[in-house]
């Protein structure tokens, strides 16, 4: 196996940033040792673990998972600290060159990836007491560099919903299996109906890309402009001047607003979503619930499901290796099969543990179900192709997306020519790659 990745210059960079910024505070705010230390005078081992925008919904959920724990490990004292989304990457990168980094925290995979590159956070092989609980997706999308560097706690998948009534006015008998099927039916769906049948994520065009088979880099050098990245392009552009695709934020990085509303308006004949939007369907619009059947998500050439996203904890760099034994049992504890189902039943995602997702709650339908129960067992069973797909290894990873997004939305409105759209975006992309 690849040793563990030394510190980079970048890393090396924002930790000196951090640690020299930390030290000018300390000098005029001195503050007590780390939770994260351990106390010689007491022997209790304390520390902190953070997680990401879980207040205020899921705070009895974690305050009752470090009740519980606690109670039976009495040597044992566990902080919970929640941070926003938009500043718990600056926290982190903070506490690590100050020293005072939590046990445990809550990333999702680009992130992990990239921290593991960095050497910010550390593997978790010998750490991992229960390694074959997990699902074999799960743990490869945190295997980098020959190692595992996070427990894996919840993540999600597609599925198809669509509206039936309006799939049976277009002379449609069956839902997609492949991306050709969902372009062909969204254009059949337009021309009978007058309705966009489809709305895809061309916000994540890279994504996109990877999932149908087509790779972003190649040696180094961005490579999206091939024939075949050309061809999937033109299918796209020809679906949209067909009208089959949903303009409504067709490009934008969060789209499913857009989506979500054109489905319950009845404006959308097949809307592409994890399980929770369908909730959001029942409750919301409830005519356009009663019609709504569901299938699994096509996987695509790669054999990947669409719409995975991995979260977990991670362990950070400068953690002190002797609580790494209590740190274990409290991540093994937090990311049983257990306490992944209570998460996933209150949150209305999909557990990482093989048991969790081969609950009855998942697998056993109840007579006279929704579509939002009926999509359950589907999305449960599409996990173990669920991957959380993105290019490895990007500094700049936001604003070259946007440069590939703008690049497929002028070939794919007419703007420009497709392929020379493609070589434009391929240039930028290769420029700040240094190549």
């Amino acid at each position: 196996m690849n040793a563990a990745p030394l510190l980079s210059l970048q890393a090396v960079k924002k930790i000196i940033c951090m640690a020299i910024l930390t030290l000018v505070i300390l000098d005029f705010f001195p503050v007590p040792a780390t939770a994260a230390a351990i106390n010689s005078a007491n022997p209790t081992q304390k520390f902190e673990f953070w997680t990401l925008s879980m207040k205020p919904k899921f705070s009895n959920y974690f305050q009752q998972i470090v009740k519980t724990f606690e109670s039976q490990h009495p040597d044992i004292e566990v902080e919970w600290v929640d941070f926003p989304w938009d500043i718990l990457q600056l926290k982190l990168i903070t506490a690590i060159a100050a020293g005072t980094p939590p046990a445990l925290v809550n990333l999702n995979v680009p992130w992990a990836e990239e921290y593991a590159r960095d050497g910010l956070i550390v593997p978790v092989d010998q750490m991992m007491l229960n390694r074959s609980r997990y699902t074999k997706v799960a743990l490869e999308d945190l295997t980098f560099y020959g190692h595992i560097y996070g427990f894996p706690q919840y993540s999600n998948v597609n599925v198809v919903a669509y509206n039936a009534d309006i799939f049976s006015e277009a002379g449609i008998k069956a839902p997609p299996v492949s991306l050709d099927e969902e372009l062909s039916i969204a254009k059949q769906i337009y021309a009978r109906t007058g309705k966009a049948g489809y709305a895809p994520t061309l916000g994540k065009m890279d994504s996109f890309f990877m999932q149908q088979g087509l790779v972003i880099l190649r040696n180094g050098r961005a490579a999206f402009n091939s024939p075949q990245h050309v061809a999937l392009v033109r299918k796209l552009a020809e679906a949209y001047q067909s009208g089959g695709l949903l303009k409504d934020k067709l490009f934008s990085e969060d789209s499913f607003p857009a989506v979500i509303d054109a489905y319950k308006g009845g404006r959308l004949g097949m809307m592409v979503s994890a399980p929770t939007a369908i909730k959001r369907i029942e409750v919301d619009a409830k005519d356009i619930y009663a019609v709504t059947r569901v299938a699994a998500a096509p996987l695509g050439p790669t054999g990947i499901a669409d719409g995975g996203w991995m979260f977990h904890y991670a362990v950070p760099r400068g953690v002190n290796p002797q609580l790494y034994p209590a740190v274990a049992s409290f991540a093994d504890f937090l990311t049983n099969d257990e306490n992944q189902l209570v998460f996933a039943k209150l949150a209305g995602v999909m557990p990482t543990t093989v048991n969790a997702l081969a609950s009855p709650y998942f697998m056993q339908v109840p007579d006279h179900a929704g579509a939002a129960e009926q999509a359950q067992p589907i999305a449960a069973a599409s996990m173990k192709y669920s991957h959380s797909v993105y290019v490895v290894g990007l500094e700049d990873y936001d604003e070259m997306r946007r440069v590939l997004v703008k690049a497929v939305e002028a070939g794919i409105t007419g703007k420009q020519d497709i392929k020379k759209a493609l070589d434009e975006a391929v240039v930028i992309w290769n420029k700040k790659l240094g190549k």
